[in-house]
């Protein structure tokens, strides 16, 4: 019990502590936000809507339709040149903003999943702190947790002699 209540004490403490590193790490997020300016929040939120509507089956439909709808008029345009470069170009110009959009809507998915795990790391007396900012951790700090891990897994995976 005493170490649950140092825990929580520590929490409450400052900057140096995992409660305060999470809050100078969700703090620099949103300076990062603030620092970008409206074209951010508006790029944001169209991404966010963009996104929601990509999803739909009807977007889908509608996308699948415009397809049908263009290899029908094939023969109107006698499968021309210029009849595959609409849809050539069409494809192209979605293919490019997809991602942009992709990969905005992974990097908001990943730091709610991080600041997630990061919550549940801090709340769990047994957890190691050090893993609160892995994500910013180099390749090679990386390999030494990774490898920590391995060892730690084989020394488990081994048969424990009695008494």
């Amino acid at each position: 019990m005493a170490t649950v209540r140092n825990k929580r004490e520590n929490a409450k403490a400052g900057p140096d502590t995992t409660k305060g590193r999470i809050k100078t790490l969700v703090e620099r997020r949103e300076n990062d936000a603030h620092e970008s300016g409206a074209l951010t929040k508006a790029f944001a939120n169209a991404a966010v809507w963009t996104s929601k509507q990509c999803g739909k089956a009807s977007t889908f439909a509608a996308a699948a339709a415009i397809i049908v709808f263009w290899a029908i008029t094939g023969p109107l345009f006698h499968f021309s040149d210029t009849w595959q470069l609409v849809v050539n170009t069409g494809t192209t110009i979605v293919t490019f903003l997809m991602v942009f959009l992709i990969q905005n809507t992974q990097n908001r998915d990943m730091a709610a999943l991080h600041l997630k795990l990061d919550e549940l790391i801090r709340v769990n007396e047994l957890a190691r702190n050090i893993m609160l900012n892995m994500e910013d951790m180099t390749e090679e700090e990386l390999d030494a947790v990774k490898k920590t891990f391995a060892r730690i897994a084989g020394d488990e995976a081994q048969p424990r002699k009695a008494g």
